[in-house]
């Protein structure tokens, strides 16, 4: 149902987009960012875990530049966010305080999540900041990328980051209402869509196909962000973002824009990305000890519980674990790479910084990136 699409999460991506930020491109709109973070505090002292994905960067800088016109050149569109940045994130600093919510501002680009590595980094760095109720606020690192490695949009952003902290729920806050059947200004029959299956085709055509025109910031990257979060079991709403409370009211149950629910619960997604899709770069064979802790008590595996490393891999890739006698009964997200865990094998995690020099985990596989077979 849509109305459970949020009543139910617990961890929830929010994303806005430029247009509302900046009040169409006029610069930051302080009052519109306070409202948001007022309901995001709200939802904290609810005991839910928030992301925000904002847009805004290059529109605040060519305001405080005094800029009238978006540059087309990349370097003085990278000037632009890097100007904005500040101006973005003292925002949300400012106003995330007011209601007791410490703030922390994390810019990605698509090489962070493309790179198995980078991508376990900016996922324990977004758990240990959500671990410590601090809400992180995330935008593309405009300053850094260009075209080639752009994510496109802070839709894809916000999808991917659903994907990366294992959200219940991602909320798309737009300057439309939701998704209708076809273009209401131009279309008197166009029926607006309450709820629907994400990942559906119809959906895609609806919005004017992947091909269209529409597709930088338009209807179509909000429909393939919601197929994109759906793929690790997230829900998505796309809301107006200037409806009165809208954050509050969603998780209240109340339908308001269009719900694009995920077909597959979020643990059997998640099980079935890294089973089914995922190549196995090596192995571990564990103890009886460990096996128990893993399949019965569901435990994160410990280097002190692994007797053998197998193949070259390095920290991100996914592994197999095997039992005493060879039998694969898990795979995961490995903490370390090969070299290194041929180090601290069999020894227990206090000792993995005297050994290596530092300590980048005390699990070599934590147990929300491991899956049993």
């Amino acid at each position: 149902m849509a109305s459970a699409a949020l009543k139910e999460a617990r961890r929830i991506v929010v994303k806005v987009g430029s247009s509302l930020v900046t009040n169409e491109g006029r610069g930051v709109d302080a009052e519109a960012i306070g409202n948001w973070c007022r309901q995001l505090a709200e939802l904290a002292g609810q005991g839910r875990e928030v992301v925000m994905v904002s847009s805004g960067a290059i529109a605040e800088g060519m305001k405080r530049l005094g800029w009238a016109t978006r540059p087309k050149e990349l370097h003085e569109l990278q000037a632009a966010a890097a100007v904005g940045q500040m101006g973005l994130a003292q925002m949300y600093e400012t106003k995330l305080r007011e209601h007791g919510l410490t703030s922390a501002q994390v810019l990605l680009t698509h090489a962070d999540l493309a790179d198995r590595e980078r991508y376990l980094n900016a996922r324990s760095t977004l758990l240990a900041l959500l671990q410590h109720r601090v809400l992180p606020v995330i935008n593309e690192n405009d300053t850094v990328v260009n075209d080639e490695i752009k994510f496109g949009d802070n839709d894809t952003l916000g999808a991917l980051v659903a994907n990366l902290v294992e959200a219940d729920a991602l909320v798309i806050l737009t300057d439309q209402k939701g998704l209708y059947s076809a273009d209401p200004r131009k279309d008197p029959e166009a029926r607006f869509i309450s709820e629907a299956m994400a990942g559906t085709p119809e959906l895609e055509a609806m919005a004017g196909g992947a091909g269209s025109s529409l597709g930088r910031g338009g209807m179509i990257t909000k429909i393939l962000a919601a197929k994109r979060a759906a793929g690790s079991g997230a829900s998505t709403v796309i809301a107006w973002g200037r409806e009165p409370d809208v954050l509050l009211r969603l998780v209240q149950g109340e339908a308001i824009g269009t719900a694009l629910l995920a077909p597959t619960a979020k643990l059997a997604a998640r099980k079935q990305w890294m089973v089914d899709h995922l190549q196995l770069r090596g192995s571990v064979r564990v103890d009886a000890g460990a096996a128990i802790k893993l399949r019965e008590e569901g435990k994160s595996l410990l280097p002190i519980g692994v007797q053998e490393v197998q193949g070259e891999f390095h920290r991100g890739d996914v592994i197999a674990v095997l039992d005493a006698q060879g039998q694969e009964l898990a795979r995961g997200l490995t903490n370390y790479a090969s070299g290194e865990a041929r180090l601290i094998v069999r020894k227990p995690s206090f000792e993995i910084e005297r050994i290596l020099g530092y300590a980048a985990e005390p699990e070599l596989i934590h147990r929300d990136n491991l899956v049993l077979r």
